[in-house]
């Protein structure tokens, strides 16, 4: 019993340690001590607020130049002048937006999902090959059958209508 104990408990170890968590026998991490991307990203301040609506304007911004800007502004009637213009708008929202608690939080997410997807394994050629006719054979079942159900009803609604 005890073995088997002890077999667990390195097994639980393990996973604990490909988890990211690092931990050994009788550690434990805090809250506290473990800031995570959701914490970050529901603190707000009055820096966020202020980026968030500059932002905001920015994109509004993005979307009037094309048709209000050649009116007040007479370079804005070449077309390479208003594309520059609302990539410079969109490109300075998002950058505002990364500077934002909830921008660092999805740079985090963006970060463990690069990590995650390393951990991924992908299947073969043959199990792709595989997989492939599977979903169509599937879809063309599932669509035989829809196709079958719709003659039905026509069939059926015809009936009650001529």
């Amino acid at each position: 019993m005890s073995n088997n104990q002890d077999n667990l408990d390195s097994k639980l170890s393990d996973a604990k340690a490909d988890a990211g968590g690092m931990l050994t026998k009788g550690q434990h991490v805090s809250a506290s001590n473990k800031t995570t991307a959701v914490e970050v990203a529901k603190t707000g301040s009055a820096k966020d607020m202020i980026l968030w609506l500059l932002a905001a304007i920015l994109l509004i911004g993005a979307t009037l130049v094309n048709q209000y800007l050649p009116g007040y502004w007479q370079p804005a009637n070449d077309v390479w002048v208003r594309i520059g213009i609302i990539v410079v708008l969109i490109i300075s929202a998002l950058v505002c937006l990364a500077l934002t608690n909830q921008g660092s939080a999805f740079k985090t997410l963006l970060k463990d999902s690069a990590v995650e997807l390393r951990r991924v394994t992908w299947p073969g050629k043959d199990e792709t090959f595989q997989y492939t006719w599977q979903t169509i054979v599937v879809i063309a079942i599932v669509g035989f059958f829809i196709w079958l159900l719709d003659n039905f009803f026509n069939w059926f609604v015809g009936i009650f209508i001529g």
